[in-house]
């Protein structure tokens, strides 16, 4: 790989690091996390949000514990998921239909409206060919942003607990969810948008265009289009991920450039990124957001040096064949089957890694044609909770669920009671964080073993052996992680994998959300005592090399056995079968 292939990815990762530390010290004033000072969105944006506000009858004064917020986030998510299984199953009857589309079955439905509701925005569907305009619209489009400002605020929540003492509130779940909204996603996804619509991406109410191709015999095709340009700035920036084409940002109409590729790309990790530091001003002790920063960095360039390694190399395959495999096209380069030629390995290696790590799960090549080992990473990424930046709130509150559970063992370690910025973790804290680490693993195990022991799910597998498995496995990951992108070998749109993958995604949300909120409620609480000569450092390059480690091991001891049997299976099948042909096949 040359100089200027690397300059690709690191320069835009430098500007994004660059780019974190003001969008997140702005996220905090939004949130009052910076006394006297106000954010220019509140001169803005502040009278809608008002608005908005009296609209729905929320007094943003009121502040709750930390179990009716829970309760306030468990009745908001049920609400919108009746709302849009109604929308879905109906979209027939509504207007602005004029291509006769029937509304979705039942389980289909189920699958897609939880989907939503959970910012999985997993797709059994082609969004171009099935859904209308409302739905697209009034449907997918309102979930991409209420599902992220939702995340925002449980993270928000949760900076609360952890920065008050002796408090018996976490805040108001309505009025933050409603700021979240009007204050940060709302102006972030305008100037997107905006931008987008610079590059080709259509933004238009009609629903398509007749065009008569230049050869043929004279045949029209209808070409689907639509409101693409705000229903990808947000799928990109509250990393929802759901494309309006089934092709996702491997479509030219929602992906024209290289420009649009690039500012898709960075809007996927630019609030991941920036709640790091959004959480240090919370916390008053930026060098806390720094630590977490450093250890996510660490986990993303490991994963994407070792994705790109196994990507880059020469097919075994093909080696032994008479085929060009110089890469003497760098734009290109690398094992190119299942990718976009205008983007080449390297922009679809690093988008797939950045789409696994951010929870977005929206795709500009496909996942199901990496390499083994290269398809290895996004997976285990998926797996480990997508605390690697994650999704928008739910990777900064996933990766403090990990740092719990490195303070009570580093705790264990030095023999003293574990402590996080002053404030004793006692047993409550760590069983909470352990359940939130635990339960999607148990969603993905179980749901997988069962989907391959029943003839339901077999059947929808179009690749025996190894790969076979591993689009099992990604699907249950995914869905478990609030994901949404696939190996889309497998035929998920059956009533077994719609109604399974739709109750994963619901303990891959709801089982994390709840022992968050639960930690933030008893961190509140807590008074806050002077560091001891045994207190933990959670700032230093010790704790960031620990909580990696952390990470890496939870990961590891937990999916090792289900990789082996899937990606790393089918490694060793390819390079054997490889050499039993004399290096081609």
């Amino acid at each position: 790989m040359s100089l200027v292939d690397g300059l690709r990815i690191v320069l835009p990762l430098l500007v994004l690091a660059v780019l974190a530390v003001p969008v997140g010290t702005w996220i905090a004033r939004v949130f009052g996390f910076v006394p006297g000072e106000s954010s220019w969105t509140e001169r803005v944006f502040g009278p809608l949000e008002r608005l908005v506000l009296r609209v729905a009858r929320v007094d943003a004064t009121r502040e709750s514990g930390w179990r009716r917020y829970a309760l306030d986030v468990l009745v908001f998510h049920g609400v919108g998921v009746l709302a849009l299984y109604a929308i879905l199953r109906t979209q027939g009857l509504l207007p602005f239909d004029d291509r006769g589309l029937d509304g979705m079955s039942p389980d289909l439905a189920f699958d897609t409206a939880v989907s939503f509701v959970t910012n999985t925005n997993w797709q059994s569907y082609a969004g171009e060919t099935t859904l209308t305009i409302v739905t697209q619209t009034v449907g997918l489009a309102v979930q991409n942003f209420v599902s992220a400002a939702a995340g925002l605020a449980i993270a928000i929540a949760l900076f609360r607990g952890i920065a008050r003492k002796g408090a018996a509130t976490v805040g108001n779940f309505p009025a933050d969810l409603i700021k979240a909204t009007v204050q940060v996603l709302l102006p972030l996804s305008l100037g997107i948008a905006i931008v987008l619509v610079g590059q080709g991406v259509p933004q238009t109410f009609a629903s398509g265009f007749v065009a008569t191709p230049i050869e043929g015999d004279g045949t029209t095709n209808f070409v689907p289009v639509g409101p693409v340009a705000s229903q990808i700035a947000i799928k990109q920036l509250g990393t929802n991920g759901g494309g309006f084409f089934n092709a996702n940002a491997a479509h030219p109409f929602e992906n024209p450039t290289p420009l649009s590729n690039l500012i898709e790309w960075m809007a996927m990790l630019l609030l991941p990124f920036a709640l790091c530091f959004t959480f240090g001003k919370a916390v008053a002790d930026t060098r806390q957001g720094r630590a977490i920063f450093a250890a996510m960095a660490i986990l993303f360039a490991l994963s994407l040096s070792g994705a790109l390694a196994a990507e880059w190399r020469v097919n075994p395959a093909v080696a032994g064949l008479a085929v060009d495999t110089t890469h003497s096209d760098d734009a290109v380069g690398g094992n190119t089957e299942g990718k976009e030629v205008r983007f080449g390995t390297i922009d679809s290696v690093s988008w797939a890694i950045a789409t696994t790590s951010a929870s977005c799960g929206a795709v500009n090549a496909m996942h199901d044609s990496l390499m083994p080992l290269a398809g290895l990473v996004p997976l285990w990424l998926i797996q480990v909770g997508e605390v690697v930046f994650g999704g928008v709130g739910a990777g900064i509150y996933g990766m403090l669920l990990f740092v719990v559970l490195g303070v009570f063992i580093g705790g264990l370690m030095v023999g003293r009671t574990p402590e996080y910025l002053g404030k004793k973790l006692d047993a409550f804290e760590t069983k909470m964080a352990t359940l939130g680490i635990l339960l999607p693993p148990v969603a993905i195990l179980v749901g997988t073993a069962l989907a391959v022991s029943v003839d339901a799910g077999r059947a929808a597998v179009a690749n025996p052996g190894a790969h076979g498995f591993g689009e099992i496995l990604y699907a249950f990951s995914s869905a478990s992680g609030n994901n949404g992108s696939a190996f889309c070998g497998l035929s998920a749109n059956v009533p077994f994998f719609n109604l399974a993958l739709g109750l994963c995604m619901l303990v891959g949300r709801f089982g994390v959300i709840l022992p968050v909120l639960a930690i933030a409620g008893s961190l509140a609480a807590k008074k806050r005592g002077a560091a001891s000569l045994g207190t933990l450092p959670t700032h230093g390059s010790l704790f960031v090399v620990f909580l990696v480690a952390i990470v890496l091991l939870v990961g590891a001891l937990t999916y090792l056995p289900a990789l082996l049997l899937g990606p790393i299976v089918e490694h060793i099948d390819l390079v054997g079968s490889a050499a039993a042909n004399g290096g081609g096949s």
